[in-house]
């Protein structure tokens, strides 16, 4: 590393470095090469002192961004694999390998979303997750509720069929309105088969 190259960057210093075009913390040197360090932290790289240079407002961004978005990903960092046999996998996959190769960040995520969500739709045995069943909440009551189509007035939710009718017909009753909108709510339980 020549002395201008050692004095022109600080510790700490965004560059970026086209060799592995990635955007880091210059952190001193490390023999003849530059030492940077992925902002945000992780494993440090050498890179060639003469190629990197400050890092445009755009690569900071980016490059911050991806650091913030790294650390506070709910779902596991790892890219899935496919299912051996599986042609919905190995096209899923295919799609990630293309969206890499291009360097679409956005349709490799995709990507990866569909590939998990298929697995877990498909594969959930193979992959070790619980396949679960829905079955109807004996803890809680059907709620049911209709409103007027002329007025839009509503009876509110009721825990009988026979309350929501009552009130259909007082309604009726007082302002000749003919037709309502019923809906029936009621609650499930995904449970493990």
């Amino acid at each position: 590393m020549t002395e201008h190259t050692e004095n022109q960057f600080e510790t700490g210093t965004v560059v970026y470095d086209p060799g592995s075009d990635k955007v880091g913390e210059y952190q001193g040197k490390a023999g003849p090469y530059a030492l940077l360090r992925p902002l945000g932290g992780g494993r440090e790289w050498e890179a060639c002192p003469e190629l990197i240079r400050p890092a445009t407002p755009g690569e900071r961004l980016s490059a911050g961004v991806r650091a913030a978005n790294s650390r506070s990903c709910p779902w596991p960092q790892e890219p899935p694999s496919p299912v051996r046999d599986c042609a919905a996998c190995t096209d899923l996959a295919g799609l990630r390998d293309a969206a890499r190769a291009r360097r679409d960040a956005s349709a490799e995520t995709d990507a990866n979303v569909l590939l998990r969500r298929h697995q877990r739709r498909y594969h959930a045995a193979f992959l070790g997750l619980k396949e679960y069943t829905v079955v109807p909440d004996a803890s809680a009551e059907a709620e049911y509720e209709t409103s007027c189509t002329d007025c839009r007035a509503g009876s509110g939710a009721r825990r009988a069929l026979a309350e929501v009718e009552e009130w259909q017909r007082a309604h009726t009753r007082e302002t000749g309105h003919p037709r309502y909108r019923r809906t029936v709510a009621d609650y499930a339980v995904f449970t493990p088969r």
